[in-house]
């Protein structure tokens, strides 16, 4: 009797974690596409407008990192509303609201006009990252977040696999109304973000509770197993959201993520210029092909990554090595030979760089819950989000004295080193409790 309530409680849990897999992953994977393709076209919009408007590398640098302000500052009341009102209202008013914005990027006429439309994006996406990494907690236990989070943030890959060769084909090929092609690639890929906000009214339930998808038995496994989880975590740790925004170990988590993203941001918005240093006879479109085979790398090693991470249930090392790798390879692409070398280690860096996502967005759920889950990881995205300006602005000034992209990618590598550092300085859960 016993064996048979296990195989049948084994059966209810390998039947949910499949349909939420199926039903929720590829939705908000595909919101995730949208979304970091409208913060990152202007690297490929920069191949043509910078010209057209006269903006200089260290310009370029300042208004792609001015979105990282408007973020910052509406990060945390956004992820706490989100908790409050529901994942379903508030991501779809996120998107419809980013959406507009993206597209009247492509209406503006001076460096001075653009730097107002990225801020702006920037408050209008945010919460969107935070608010998801939320969302799956609702969903997933501890022991298979890893995966998840990393198949939803393999969208940040995909999204350069797709977006870059679509990118550089509109800027080849569409001038229609003889209208510049750059303002037509920001004005397109904006455009799907206003139709998955509906969408997405329609179709993500906030909770398990609300999901049609599940069997009543379904729905009562997989809210008891968060129950279980969370009330363990409020027993070793409970907080409010004011005392997560103060708690060491939040504050460490964010210091580790902003240093990985300086370079992630430097690599996603310079990398189109460093493959278009190459020749000056690539022309757009191949330059989005070629950019496609770093992402490319980097999709397998995260998957990969995660998978061994979810299995052996360690996170700070499979989130330090990788880190590690690819800070090496930003420090040695200066030193490249020729394209072929460049174009390997820039896959190396990608791979680093996004490899580290999956396991290192499990260690926020390890200790927080609730409203302090919201707060102290809105507070871990909005600092680390500086990054995002911190970088592509130093690789931009340091270009424009030094005449050579090379000195800031490897100032980027080497703040991928500090990131593996702190990350191996977290503090583990049984390191925590012993703390107390």
């Amino acid at each position: 009797m016993a064996n048979e309530m296990a195989a049948q409680a084994m059966s209810i849990e390998a039947r949910t974690l499949h349909k939420v897999r199926i039903r929720i992953l590829p939705f908000i994977f595909a919101l995730f596409v949208v979304c970091f393709l409208d913060r990152i076209n202007i690297a490929f919009a920069a191949l043509t407008m910078n010209k057209e408007l006269a903006i200089t590398n260290q310009q370029f640098g300042l208004l792609v990192g001015v979105f990282f302000f408007g973020y910052f500052i509406f990060e945390i009341p956004s992820n706490l509303l989100l908790h409050k009102i529901g994942a379903r209202v508030w991501i779809a008013r996120i998107l419809v609201s980013w959406g507009i914005m993206a597209m009247l990027t492509g209406f503006v006429h001076s460096a001075h006009q653009l730097y107002i439309v990225r801020f702006l994006l920037g408050v209008a996406e945010a919460g969107f990252f935070p608010g998801i990494v939320l969302y799956l907690t609702y969903w997933f236990r501890q022991r298979d977040q890893a995966q998840a989070f990393a198949l939803f943030m393999a969208a940040l890959p995909v999204t350069s696999i797709l977006g870059a060769p679509l990118s550089g084909l509109i800027l080849d090929h569409v001038h229609w109304l003889s209208i510049s092609s750059w303002r037509w690639l920001l004005v397109l890929e904006g455009i799907p973000a206003v139709a998955c906000g509906v969408l997405t009214y329609f179709l993500l339930p906030s909770r398990p509770a609300e999901a049609e998808f599940l069997t009543p038995d379904e729905i009562n496994w997989i809210t008891t197993e968060l129950a279980r989880e969370e009330e363990q975590k409020r027993g070793r740790c409970q907080m409010s959201a004011a005392q997560a925004l103060a708690n060491g170990r939040v504050w460490h988590l964010a210091c580790t993520d902003f240093s990985q993203l300086i370079g992630m941001y430097s690599l996603a918005f310079w990398m189109p210029q460093v493959v278009k240093s190459f020749s000056n006879r690539y022309s757009n479109s191949s330059v989005g092909f070629l950019v496609m085979i770093p992402y490319l790398m980097a999709l397998l090693a995260m998957i990969l990554v995660s998978r061994s991470s979810d299995r052996k249930l360690e996170r700070r090392y499979h989130a330090a090595i990788p880190l590690t790798i690819g800070g090496i390879a930003l420090m040695f692409l200066g030193t490249a030979a020729s394209p072929a070398i460049s174009i390997a280690l820039l896959s190396f860096a990608a791979m680093g760089i996004y490899s580290f996502l999956g396991p290192f967005w499990t260690m926020p759920s390890e200790f927080l819950t609730g409203y302090s889950a919201a707060s102290g990881i809105a507070l871990i995205t909005s600092i680390a989000n500086l990054g995002g300006f911190v970088g592509p602005l130093a690789i931009g000034a340091i270009s424009d004295r030094t005449g050579s992209l090379y000195g800031g990618l490897a100032v980027a590598g080497f703040s991928l080193f500090v990131s593996a550092t702190l990350v191996l300085l977290v503090p583990t859960k049984e390191r925590a409790l012993a703390k107390r």
